[in-house]
């Protein structure tokens, strides 16, 4: 390891925390194919304010990454777009969060109906504990999906193919979803997310636990997806971040920084806080 010089480190730090929020996110935050549209989001847990006026728009079969250091605000914002915070007592939500024109937020947007629409992979595989069969068949089953046993067979295969784990555990649906390898589960339940047919796929961290092998099988199935559904992923690894998307958010301490062609990003960064990142001066 390098030994950086204490006064180097000193300036660095003092330009980092001398460097200015933009009133909004530089680059391209916003598209004019909207799937999600997110307008002075603001998200507090008690009186601590965990997202700070936050306004991007996330396009039509787009993969969108972000990234920024730990405690930033990406899985709040993330967790924020399907209502997952509403599970948080002290967690409040404001602003405009947009799905398809529709407020997320309205009285009227049922969370269980706006959830089949918007599904959720989560860091950690979360198989039920149930067999692989039933763990796809849920949500099908819970919304209705299938009359007869023939439709919600077509659901579960359809699924597991198009998570590309079918030839793995086609001789195995009666077995428990647990007893899946790290990979497959994470596998398990991305098939459990699309079965009921989601127009968006969030995916908070869905490769922090596997290895690198699993890792590529999951990055290989999100360009395959993306192809029917729009997929926002928050990623700690800016390599992935590359790899997979099409377009790159920052975030710092909450404030949404820069938003811009993940090539862009990663090569010519527009704010100073975002080039501090991404070459490594913090995070």
């Amino acid at each position: 390891m390098t030994n950086v010089p204490e006064p180097f480190l000193k300036r660095d730090a003092i330009a980092i925390d001398n460097a200015k929020y933009p009133d909004q996110a530089v680059g391209v935050p916003f598209v004019d194919d909207q799937k999600i549209s997110l307008r002075n989001v603001n998200v507090f847990y008690g009186d601590k304010q965990a997202i700070f006026d936050v306004n991007v728009d996330i396009a039509r079969n787009e993969v969108i990454a972000m990234i920024g250091p730990s405690g930033c605000g990406k899985s709040t914002l993330l967790r924020s777009i399907n209502r997952m915070n509403d599970t948080v007592e002290s967690c409040k939500v404001s602003g405009e969060l947009m799905l398809d024109g529709v407020d997320i937020y309205a009285s009227k947007m049922d969370p269980v109906s706006l959830r089949a629409r918007v599904g959720m992979v989560f860091q950690k595989p979360n198989p039920f504990p149930k067999t692989i069969y039933d763990n796809v068949a849920y949500g099908p089953r819970l919304h209705g999906l299938a009359g007869r046993r023939a439709e919600l067979d077509e659901i579960v295969e359809t699924s597991l193919i198009r998570a590309g784990l079918w030839t793995e555990v086609r001789d195995r649906l009666g077995e428990p979803g647990t007893g899946l390898s790290g990979g497959q589960q994470q596998r398990l339940c991305i098939a459990r997310a699309i079965a009921i047919s989601p127009e968006v796929i969030l995916m908070d961290e869905p490769c922090s636990a596997l290895d690198p092998i699993a890792t590529a099988k999951i990055e290989e199935l999100i360009a395959e997806l993306s192809q029917n559904y729009t997929i926002a992923i928050v990623t700690h690894s800016m390599q992935q971040a590359a790899r997979v998307s099409s377009r790159t958010a920052y975030f710092h301490l909450g404030h949404l920084i820069e938003v811009n062609d993940t090539e862009k990003v990663f090569t010519a960064p527009e704010h100073e806080l975002t080039e501090a990142y991404i070459t490594g001066r913090f995070g």
